[in-house]
């Protein structure tokens, strides 16, 4: 029994050796302007297969290999951050109304719901999210709340500092996060060459959102410059070129000006077609 006990234990030991290893690679990389990798974010978890923001989500999301999940945050009545992208919990569960209406138990009696259809899945907390997390991808939070020291709270007693950044286009809020914890990592979203001037000048952040409008050889010049990712979406159309005829095309036009992350509603797709050109590990 003594044996198959400390066999337990030491699987367990490689187990979280090898997960930390991992986020530690993809931490290196994110932090690394100049890397040839190019990080693939999965948008709302992997959420084709599974209910948005949800548990199973997540997990199908870091089986594929993906860097990056991007998370939804909100806060319910009762200060528990948990994770829904809506203003109202109508379109993604079985419930209605704002979730700040409702304490986090009472939004247990609700279900997710997935393509129309309502699975057992329930409205995860921010913490199991990062549990789940800790040791395997970062994430990025996608504030979509006022109320962020809940939040907050939640990283700092998790010891998740390292594992995520903060994604706003609202600069007050991104300031508030820096405030805090100076050593938190953030990407302001731009809408102009000039905004994200104005951000780099503001937070120096780790990455900035940018958007393909304004997706120039300046644009990404300017945030090269001073360390930092260009974070773009292939959401839409480009998405639904992957594992097509047009993936080269898309990919080319993603890629053209040195985009080195992309969120995509399709990282399996993704990964394969990175993996093609040797840009993903």
């Amino acid at each position: 029994m003594k044996k198959i006990v400390s066999a337990f234990l030491f699987f367990i030991w490689v187990s979280v050796a090898i997960a930390q290893a991992q986020v530690d690679e993809i931490r290196a990389n994110f932090l690394d302007a100049d890397s040839k990798v190019v990080l693939v974010a999965s948008h709302r978890a992997a959420h084709l297969k599974f209910p948005e923001n949800s548990i199973p989500a997540i997990q199908k999301a870091i089986e594929l290999g993906v860097d990056i999940i991007e998370l939804d945050v909100k806060v319910s009545k009762d200060g528990i951050p948990m994770l829904m992208h809506d203003g109202t919990i109508d379109r993604t569960t079985t419930g209605s109304g704002m979730p700040s209406d409702y304490t986090y138990q009472e939004l247990k009696q609700f279900r997710l719901i997935h393509k129309g259809d309502t699975t057992d899945q329930l409205i995860p907390s921010f913490e199991e999210a990062l549990k789940l997390i800790k040791g395997k991808v970062m994430v990025d939070i996608d504030l979509k709340t006022d109320q962020l020291d809940p939040i907050i709270e939640v990283i700092q007693q998790n010891g998740c500092e390292d594992h995520v950044f903060f994604f706003d286009s609202d600069y007050e809020a991104l300031q508030y996060v820096k405030d805090t914890n100076p050593e938190f990592y953030l990407m302001p979203r731009a809408y102009s060459y000039e905004m994200a001037d104005s951000a780099i000048v503001r937070f120096n952040p780790e990455v900035v959102h940018i958007d393909f409008k304004f997706y120039t050889p300046e644009v990404v010049q300017l945030i090269k410059l001073n360390d930092a990712r260009i974070w773009i979406n292939s959401l839409g159309l480009p998405d639904m070129a992957f594992g097509t005829e047009n993936e080269d095309k898309a990919l080319d036009k993603i890629l053209k000006f040195g985009a080195n992350i992309i969120q995509t509603d399709q990282p399996e797709l993704l990964l394969k077609g990175l993996k093609k050109r040797n840009i993903h590990p």
